[in-house]
C-alpha cells in the first residue's frame, strides 16, 4: 500500500472516531497531502475535520481546494468559523474568499466582522431558537420538533420588531397549557449581553449567574444572537494558551503530541533568534573582558543583575499583555503607561539595588563593589520596566502580534543593559575595587 493510501486509511479511521485528532494530523502533514485527503473524503467527514483546524491553517488549506469542494465545505461551515478564517488571511484574499461564500453566510460574516475582536458581537452565534410573543405553546413545541437549529435549555421570545421581550425555559414550555400564548408564561427579567461587551466581562458574569448561554442585543434591544459559555470560555483558554506559547517562541498551533518534525520546524527558527540575542549579550561581556580578568568577583554578580532584570521585565510584560488583550489601555495612554512602569522599575531598582549592594559588601568585604552592583541593578530595572511595557505596545503599533516572542526581545534588552551598566560602573570604580 502506498504512503498516500496509508494516510487516507488512517485519516478516515480517525475522522470517523476522533476528528479532533484527525485535525491535528492534518496540521502536521504537507499541505498537498492534506488537500489530497480532503479530496478523497466524503464531504460530511471533510467538514468535521475542517471545523477543528486552527483558522490560519484552515485559511491556507481552503484556498488550495478545488472550487466544488470549497463550495461544499464553506456552505456547511459555521459563519463564526468562517469569520475567524477571514481574519487570518491577507486583506487581498478576503474579498475573493467572501465572493465564494454563500449569500446567507456572507451577510452573517460581514455583520460579525463589524464588531471589535473579542466582543460579544464577534463571538455570538445565530444558531438559536426564538419565537414571537403571540405564538401559542403548542405551535412553539411543534416548531422545536422540526427545527434544525441547536436547541438549548432556553428559548427566547421577541416582539414583532425582533426586540428581545422575554426568555422561557424548556421545562416551563413543556409544562404550560397548549393553548397559552408564550407572552403569558415567559420571564421578563432577562440577563442579556450588549453586542460590544468584552469577553472577560461576559465570562465573569456567566460564571457569577451560572448561565450556560445569554442573548446578545444591540442598543435598541434587537436580538442579534446568543453567546454560549462553552465556546466563550474554551476559546478564551485557547487564546491565552496560544499567547503563552508565542511569548516564548513556540507556535500557537503546536500541541502536546504534535510530531517531532512539526515541533522542530516551529521551534528552531526562534531558537536561532534567541541564539543571536544571546551572542549580543555575550559580546557586551567580551568588551569588558580585561576588567573581569582583573576583578573576578564581577563574574559572580553578572547572572544576578541579568536575572533580576529579566524577572522584573517579565512582571511588567505580563501586566501590559493582559491590558492589551482586555483592551484596558486606551491609545492615548500608552506613553503614560510606559512612564509609570519606568517609575515602578526605578523604585524596585533602588530597593533591590540597596539589598543586593549590602549582600555584595558583606560577602566580598568591599563597599564599592556593593555600590557598583546596586547602581547597575537600578539602571537595569528601569530598563526592564520601560522595555517590558514598550515592547508589546510597539509590536502592536507595527501590526505584529504583541505575544509573538516578546519575552525573547525583553531578555535581550535586560541582559545587554544589565551587563553593560554593571560593568561600566565597575570601570569607573576600577581603582577602588582592586
Amino acid at each position: 500500500m502506498s504512503t498516500r493510501e496509508n494516510l487516507l486509511t488512517v485519516m478516515k479511521k480517525f475522522i470517523e472516531n476522533d476528528y479532533l485528532t484527525a485535525a491535528r494530523i492534518m496540521e502536521e502533514v504537507k499541505e498537498s497531502q492534506a488537500v489530497d485527503v480532503l479530496n478523497n473524503l466524503p464531504p460530511k467527514l471533510s467538514v468535521k475535520v475542517i471545523s477543528s483546524l486552527q483558522p490560519n491553517s484552515l485559511a491556507s488549506l481552503l484556498t488550495k481546494l478545488p472550487a466544488s469542494l470549497f463550495d461544499e465545505i464553506i456552505s456547511n461551515l459555521d459563519p463564526q468559523k468562517i469569520s475567524d478564517i477571514i481574519l487570518g488571511i491577507p486583506d487581498e484574499l478576503r474579498k475573493s474568499f467572501l465572493d465564494k461564500t454563500p449569500e446567507k453566510s456572507k451577510r452573517h460574516i460581514q455583520e460579525l466582522l463589524t464588531f471589535p475582536e473579542d466582543s460579544a458581537g464577534r463571538l455570538m452565534t445565530k444558531d438559536y431558537v426564538a419565537f414571537h410573543s403571540h405564538m401559542k405553546v403548542k405551535d412553539a413545541i411543534s416548531k422545536i420538533r422540526t427545527t434544525r437549529k441547536r436547541v438549548s435549555d432556553y428559548t427566547y421570545i421577541v416582539d414583532d420588531e425582533h426586540r428581545l421581550a422575554g426568555v422561557l425555559s424548556m421545562y416551563n414550555l413543556i409544562q404550560a397549557h397548549r393553548e397559552s400564548n408564550l407572552e403569558s408564561i415567559m420571564e421578563r427579567d432577562i440577563y442579556k449581553v450588549d453586542c460590544f461587551d468584552a469577553r472577560q466581562k461576559i465570562v465573569d458574569e456567566l460564571k457569577q449567574y451560572r448561565y450556560s448561554n445569554a442573548p446578545v442585543v444591540d442598543s435598541q434591544n434587537h436580538m442579534l444572537g446568543i453567546i454560549r459559555a462553552e465556546r466563550l470560555i474554551g476559546q478564551g483558554q485557547e487564546n491565552v494558551a496560544g499567547d503563552i506559547q508565542k511569548m516564548v517562541g513556540v507556535s500557537a498551533e503546536e500541541r502536546t503530541f504534535s510530531s517531532v518534525w512539526f515541533s522542530l520546524r516551529k521551534r528552531l527558527p526562534w531558537l536561532h533568534v534567541n541564539l543571536v540575542t544571546a551572542f549580543a549579550a555575550a559580546g557586551v561581556v567580551a568588551i569588558f573582558e580585561d576588567i573581569i580578568h582583573q576583578i573576578t568577583a564581577l563574574a559572580i554578580f553578572l547572572p544576578v543583575v541579568a536575572g533580576q532584570g529579566g524577572n522584573s521585565g517579565a512582571q511588567t510584560l505580563a501586566v501590559v499583555m493582559r491590558g492589551l488583550v482586555m483592551r484596558e489601555i486606551p491609545k492615548g495612554r500608552f506613553k503614560k503607561l510606559i512612564l509609570k512602569e519606568g517609575i515602578v522599575g526605578c523604585i524596585n531598582g533602588v530597593v533591590i539595588g540597596i539589598v543586593t549592594g549590602l549582600i555584595a559588601w558583606l560577602w566580598r568585604g568591599n563597599p564599592f563593589l556593593g555600590i557598583v552592583i546596586g547602581m547597575g541593578m537600578i539602571v537595569n530595572l528601569i530598563a526592564a520596566g520601560l522595555s517590558g511595557a514598550a515592547i508589546p505596545i510597539v509590536m502592536k503599533k507595527l501590526g505584529a502580534d504583541p505575544a509573538q516572542s516578546s519575552s525573547i526581545i525583553l531578555t535581550t534588552v535586560t541582559d545587554v543593559v544589565g551587563f553593560f551598566s554593571f560593568l561600566s560602573f565597575a570601570v569607573l570604580f576600577q581603582k577602588l575595587l582592586l
